[in-house]
């Protein structure tokens, strides 16, 4: 029994001293992962779901190491605009009012104009409205290239107008010069001739009077 109790003393002393210095020679290591990133600014959903607004929607999103901004508007499109005045307008039985909503665009008031069938003038349609737009050029939508081509070839019929008028007054100035210096001449041949008959005139008297 004592013979036990010894031998067990001995291998608790040689598990504890193998426990020492296994835990001697332990190495525990560990890596630490950190994230510092900052959360994303998202674009919000900018939805319009009615279509007879003609509007269209748009969103962005800036981020940046410190700020995010996110921002989302809607903007008109007045092309879309136009075009459903102008079927309202038709549906209801009104084609010429339709129209002149239409040639509020000056790319259709072009085609209009090209193509000989000229957009309303209060009221007046056909020849009479194309002299209507012809008066009352103020009233045409801006941008208009056929009326930009009209005034550029007018300007350029009055520039020549003024060139052939400014031609015609130096001839005419050069024509009364020309006369002017003619007339010069007369008045000084007249003037010597009778000069020349009063020295004649005197010379005879002169004579008689010695005879």
């Amino acid at each position: 029994m004592k013979q036990l109790l010894i031998i067990l003393a001995l291998f608790t002393t040689v598990a504890i001293f193998t426990d020492a210095k296994a835990g001697d020679s332990n190495t525990v290591s560990s890596t630490v992962v950190t994230n510092n990133t900052p959360p994303t600014a998202n674009s919000p959903s900018v939805v319009v779901n009615n279509s007879d607004i003609c509007k269209s929607a748009y969103s962005g999103a800036i981020q940046t190491q410190v700020l995010g901004i996110s921002s989302g508007v809607t903007v008109r499109d007045l092309n879309c605009e136009m075009i459903k005045l102008s079927r309202s307008l038709y549906g209801m039985g009104m084609k010429v009012a339709a129209v002149s909503t239409l040639c509020a665009d000056y790319r259709i008031f072009d085609a209009m104009w090209m193509s000989a069938t000229y957009c309303p003038f209060m009221g007046a349609i056909g020849e009479d409205a194309k002299k209507g737009w012809e008066t009352h050029r103020h009233l045409v939508p801006a941008g208009s290239k056929v009326f930009l081509s009209i005034e550029k070839a007018e300007l350029e019929q009055e520039k020549a107008a003024q060139e052939i008028f400014k031609l015609e007054q130096e001839e005419q100035k050069k024509l009364e010069e020309d006369k002017q210096a003619l007339l010069r001449e007369l008045d000084a041949g007249i003037n010597n001739e009778t000069k020349i008959s009063a020295a004649t005139i005197l010379s005879g008297l002169a004579l008689l009077l010695l005879l």
